[in-house]
This record gives structure tokens, C-alpha cells and sequence, in this order.
């Protein structure tokens, strides 16, 4: 019979305690993130099969537990919106006897175009997709013959072509309303912080954006820090800020986390936000209302897609050959002082 791994096993072949291992397979906890990934992969590596969350069904409930799988390429934590919708969508799943195992996908798996180790086909009654952004590794995927929903997907991907469903929040319009109130309101010197090609999220924000300033005649002051390299580190994005000779009046960055790093740059080089320059973000995420100043953003229903998310897997398990659906949840703008005093 194959050696079940044990968390403790984990911790003695990367030399780390066992509570630095289950901070990483747990999500809970600060840990620093090149630390979460070592953790993660070896995990893999090894085989190691996480159950993520099942609770105790009620007498009446009590039957066969059926298997679900989260593939993912860097499982989220913190305040993460995925983070509060997987919680609630494993919550709903559980109450149906389904056991949640999380699977993460290493490089030489996605490249090769592997299933993750330790995962089984024949086993698993669906899977959902979580920070899977590799567009022929969803193909792939997609051909299993599986229930299969991604929460959001690769930049590029032709969803009408996978077999899958997709749940997404809605991103184009929240983007268009809040940068066509900006620009409203007298601002004319815009620019996108972040990667658009990064996810489906980020391009559909990207579009909004592009989208508003077509409306208004205008166009992007700066690209300088729409990309991969530019948010690397702390220290490349710093020297961007210093060396650019005339900063937009507004940058609407692809998330909080973008916006976050951003403001702490502008401030190191004494520039004031909101009187210098304004920031927004997307997410609503806690951090957004603890930053100084606090900030202007879109606020994501994360724990309600969490429960949309399994009622969309539940139906497609029972009836497979409904119609594939591509899904956006609503959301809403939130105007703090990141962006100063506006006329809405």
C-alpha cells in the first residue's frame, strides 16, 4: 500500500518546522511567498494529497463523500477575493457530500502538459480552476470529459471553445464607470498600472480603461508601467516613479494589491496621493481600507461567488450536457480618499 504524506514529512525534507508547512498548505499565517511556493511544489513532489475542507454531514446527509478537484497554479491566500470564494464554495459543496483536494500544478506539469500529481480522472466527480492561467494547459483540461469551471482564465482564452464553465466578476463596465467619472470630473493624464495579459481579469480592466479614454478622446499618457517587469520589485517600480519626467494624474491599477504597491512607491519619492496623483484599485480588498489613504476601488462579491461557483458545478455534475455558461457576477465602485473630492 502506498506511504500516505504527511505534512510532517514534508517539513523533514525541506528542513522547515511542521506549523511553517501547514501555514502554506493552510493559507493561514504570514509566510513569505517564495517560501509558500518551495512548500507547495515539494508538496507535489512528494505526492502529497490535501483535503481542504469537508464538514460533518447530518445523519440524513450521510452517503458516499464524492471527490472534487482544485487545480491551481498558486493557491490564494490572504485577501485574495478567491480566497473568501473558495471558503464558501467548499462550505456548499461539503453540505452535498463532496470532499474538496487541492492539486497544485508545478512548471514541469504545465509545460508538459501533465495532470498534477497524484490526481485521479476516474475519481473525480469535477474540477474547479483557481490562479490557472496557462491557455493550453485549460485546453487541456477541457478535454478530460470532467465537470470543469475555471474562476477566472488565461488572458487570451476563447472561452467558446472550451468545454468548461466560466464564472468571472464583472470587470469592463466597473473600469469604464469609475475612469469615465474621473475624467468627468476634470482628469485628463490617465494610465493603467499592471499586466493585462496576466489573467482574464486583468484584461477585461485593461479594456474598460482603453474603452473610457476612447469615449472622451483621449489616450494613455504613459505606458511605462502597464506590464509584467515594472511591479517585479519594490525597487524597479520605485526607479520607474523617479524617472518618469511627468506622472499621470491618475493610474488605475489592475488590483488592489498593484494599487497598494504603487502608492508606497509614490510616497518613497514624495509624491502626494491624492493631491499629486490619484491611485484606484479593484478588489476591495481589507487592505484597501486599512492603506493611508484609504482606496478607491471595485468591490467584489467574493463570498456570494463562492456559492454561485458550486451551484454552477453542482448543476453541470448532474446535467452534463446543459449549455457551457460564461458568467459575470455584478460589481461596485467604491470612491475613497485615494481619489480625492469628486463631483458623482
Amino acid at each position: 500500500m502506498e506511504k500516505k504524506i504527511t505534512i510532517q514529512d514534508i517539513a523533514d525534507a525541506l528542513g522547515l518546522s511542521r506549523n511553517t508547512v501547514s501555514k502554506a498548505l493552510n493559507n493561514t499565517g504570514v509566510l513569505a511567498e517564495d517560501t509558500r511556493q518551495k512548500i507547495l511544489e515539494k508538496a507535489a513532489e512528494m505526492g502529497y494529497r490535501r483535503v481542504i475542507y469537508i464538514s460533518d454531514p447530518s445523519p440524513a446527509e450521510k452517503g458516499e463523500v464524492k471527490e472534487l478537484a482544485l487545480i491551481t497554479q498558486n493557491m490564494p491566500y490572504g485577501s485574495h477575493f478567491g480566497t473568501y470564494a473558495l471558503n464558501t464554495f467548499q462550505e456548499r459543496m461539503s453540505k452535498n457530500n463532496y470532499r474538496l483536494s487541492m492539486f497544485p500544478v508545478r512548471d514541469t506539469e504545465i509545460a508538459s502538459l501533465s495532470l498534477p500529481m497524484g490526481f485521479n480522472k476516474e475519481k473525480t466527480a469535477g474540477i474547479i480552476c483557481l490562479e490557472l492561467f496557462d491557455p493550453e494547459y485549460i485546453e487541456m483540461l477541457g478535454t478530460l470529459g470532467i465537470p470543469l469551471l475555471f474562476l477566472d482564465t488565461a488572458a487570451d482564452t476563447d472561452m467558446t471553445q472550451i468545454n468548461a464553465d466560466f464564472l468571472l466578476m464583472e470587470n469592463h463596465l466597473s473600469i469604464f464607470n469609475l475612469t469615465d467619472a474621473l475624467i468627468q470630473n476634470g482628469c485628463r493624464r490617465f494610465a493603467f498600472a499592471g499586466n493585462p495579459e496576466h489573467c482574464r481579469s486583468f484584461f477585461e480592466r485593461y479594456q474598460g480603461f482603453m474603452h473610457a479614454l476612447s469615449a472622451n478622446r483621449l489616450d494613455p499618457c504613459t505606458a511605462q508601467f502597464t506590464g509584467r517587469t515594472v511591479f517585479a520589485d519594490s525597487k524597479t517600480l520605485e526607479e520607474t516613479v523617479r524617472r518618469t519626467l511627468q506622472l499621470p494624474e491618475v493610474f488605475i491599477c489592475a488590483n488592489d494589491f498593484v494599487a497598494i504597491d504603487l502608492i508606497r512607491a509614490l510616497k518613497k519619492c514624495g509624491i502626494n496621493v491624492p493631491g499629486d496623483v490619484k491611485v484606484t484599485g479593484f478588489d476591495n480588498s481589507a487592505e484597501s481600507r486599512i492603506i493611508e489613504p484609504h482606496l478607491t476601488t471595485v468591490d467584489i462579491p467574493s463570498s456570494k461567488m463562492g456559492y454561485i461557483a458550486a451551484d454552477m458545478l453542482l448543476s453541470r455534475i448532474s446535467e452534463p450536457d446543459i449549455p457551457y455558461r460564461i458568467t459575470h457576477v455584478r460589481t461596485t465602485l467604491k470612491f475613497r480618499a485615494s481619489t480625492g473630492e469628486l463631483n458623482l
